[in-house]
């Protein structure tokens, strides 16, 4: 006599789920072993895609942290939290900037804001040590020079006045900002997207932040140089478009007439599209405008040995 009637069904039925379930891990373990799922510093799995885009970030705002908190407080990453540099050398050139104490409590603020983005970054993908940075008065001098097509006599300096140190400010964070929104679209899972989104908003207040203060001075000559602040931050504008080998991504401070919000402003306090909607750019953009070398296979500028990550690593040359 065989078995119940009962018992085969559900024999059946468990041999039928176990087939299931086997498959679906199988194919799970393909889908990581082909994808390649990376456990993050706080032990969540994302797809490599998304690690590489979340792990580029890192060099601007290892870039960014470096430059306003050595503007602002005289010191770098090493005497605020040395584990967030991972070991890597600190920036050639920093020095404490001449400020005012309003733009000083500015800088001092975006300091630990890119402080803060460091270790949220971190705290998702495992990240790489702090790359070689030049954050030197005379690499940024070099790149203002760049951009006004001309020697300057005496040399930009950055860091000696509130003036300057703006100007310089206008250069960093907009790239950074570009760069979230040109990734935005490729993150696959909801936690990567969300922190996008949260470091986009501060990166792009602080944009707004920098631009606004430059706009009031809009007008206001660059001491020694008889160049208006508006021209300066189109020249420069002008430069990032250049480098970035994309089109237009980059406005000044005033535009020519029609290029304002809806054709109805010269002024343009805010950098946007023709529907006023951020500009985006992608990994090479971003770095042939840090590298100044308009190629992502060729470093320099702020990064002499190169970015880091996967993604800059790859297009070195």
């Amino acid at each position: 006599m065989g078995p119940p009637a009962t018992v085969v069904v559900v024999a059946l039925v468990a041999v039928a789920l176990c087939v299931g379930v086997c498959r679906a891990q199988d194919m799970d373990n393909e889908w990581a072993r082909y994808r390649g799922f990376f456990g993050g510093g706080g032990g969540t799995m994302l797809p490599q895609s998304d690690v590489d885009l979340l792990e580029f970030p890192l060099n601007l705002e290892y870039l960014e942290a470096e430059f306003f908190c050595w503007s602002a407080l005289g010191y770098g990453l090493d005497g605020i939290d040395v584990n967030l540099t991972s070991g890597g050398p600190p920036p050639i050139g920093g020095q404490t900037a001449a400020l005012t104490p309003f733009v000083r409590d500015v800088a001092t603020q975006f300091c630990y804001q890119e402080v803060g983005h460091l270790r949220a970054i971190k705290q998702t993908v495992r990240g790489f040590p702090r790359p070689q940075l030049d954050i030197s008065a005379t690499n940024i001098g070099k790149i203002v020079e760049q951009a006004m097509n001309t020697t300057l006599d005496p040399p930009f300096n950055p860091y000696e006045n509130s003036l300057n140190f703006l100007i310089a400010s206008y250069i960093i964070p907009y790239v950074g900002l570009t760069g979230y929104v040109g990734a935005n679209p490729h993150l696959l899972t909801p936690q990567a997207r969300r922190l996008v989104a949260g470091l986009l908003g501060v990166e792009s207040a602080q944009d707004a932040v920098i631009r606004a203060l430059l706009y009031e001075r809009g007008l206001s000559r660059v001491a020694s140089y008889g160049v208006g602040v508006a021209e300066v931050t189109a020249h420069i504008s002008e430069l990032r478009n250049e480098l970035g080998r994309r089109g237009v991504k980059d406005e000044g401070l005033v535009v020519a007439p029609g290029q304002g919000p809806e054709g109805q402003t010269v002024g343009n306090i805010i950098a946007g599209d023709r529907f006023s909607l951020a500009y985006d750019r992608t990994p090479e953009e971003i770095l042939g405008i840090v590298y100044g070398t308009g190629s992502p296979a060729q470093a320099g500028g702020f990064f002499p040995q190169g970015a880091d990550g996967r993604i800059a690593r790859g297009l070195l040359m």
